[in-house]
């Protein structure tokens, strides 16, 4: 029902998943491309908590059709799939249409005060 219409976001939302390393990310779209695909059908557009942890959705809940699409979309192209399956992001969809992505990823841990912590030596 949506999946063209993600699909026509794709690449400004590429773009908004690499920066989010830096900080959340806000998209906002157009209303009336839902309201198409939704089909005249009164459906809740806005979901929270859509969750990808290294490319996989989260089950806390059951998610909106328009979430578990946007998923759907994100794990199919080959770009994505890669670049979401070794990080984790939330992304959430308000009633204006904003789209926010937040880039969940644990920080690494540095490898040098690891190895220096291992050996007991102060860096």
């Amino acid at each position: 029902m949506f999946t063209q219409t993600w699909k026509k976001y794709l690449p400004v939302i590429i773009i908004l998943l690499k920066r989010s390393a830096q900080g959340d990310q806000t998209l906002s779209m157009n209303h009336t491309d839902f309201e198409r695909a939704a089909g005249g059908r009164k459906l809740k557009f806005s979901f929270t908590n859509l969750q990808l942890n290294k490319g996989r959705v989260n089950s806390d809940g059951k998610h909106a059709v328009v979430a578990s699409e946007l998923a759907i979309v994100l794990q199919e192209d080959p770009f994505t799939n890669r670049f979401i399956s070794n990080q984790n992001f939330e992304f959430s969809l308000n009633n204006d249409f904003k789209l926010t992505i937040k880039n969940t990823t644990p920080p690494a841990e540095p490898i040098e005060e690891t190895v220096a912590e291992e050996s007991g030596a102060a860096i």
